[in-house]
């Protein structure tokens, strides 16, 4: 798995930014095989970080705190506005079993 942002602006029509973002999941190192190749077993470390850094972000917005840990990733970086901002956000979760 991997994450991917895209960001679409078209600011003749609206100063709106449209953010799309794949979380990909939490990645399982041992049960995706990915512990026997070193690049796909870093991505997967990476994925776990930056989730991690989103939940950090959250949990310090939802308890108020003055601090909001933004720079611990690209993605919380990138998702600043979307978190912490003026802004509207859609969630959509899909889940398995595994």
């Amino acid at each position: 798995g991997s994450l991917c942002v895209i960001t679409l602006s078209i600011p003749s029509l609206s100063p709106s930014k449209y953010m799309l973002v794949d979380l990909a999941g939490s990645e399982r190192i041992v049960k995706s095989g990915a512990i026997k190749d070193f690049t796909k077993a870093a991505e997967a470390r990476n994925i776990n970080t930056s989730l991690t850094s989103l939940g950090r972000c959250i949990s310090a917005l939802s308890s108020g705190n003055s601090f909001v840990p933004y720079r611990d990733s690209v993605l919380t970086m990138l998702l600043k506005q979307s978190l912490g901002g003026e802004c509207f956000t859609s969630v959509f979760i899909t889940g398995t079993r595994d």
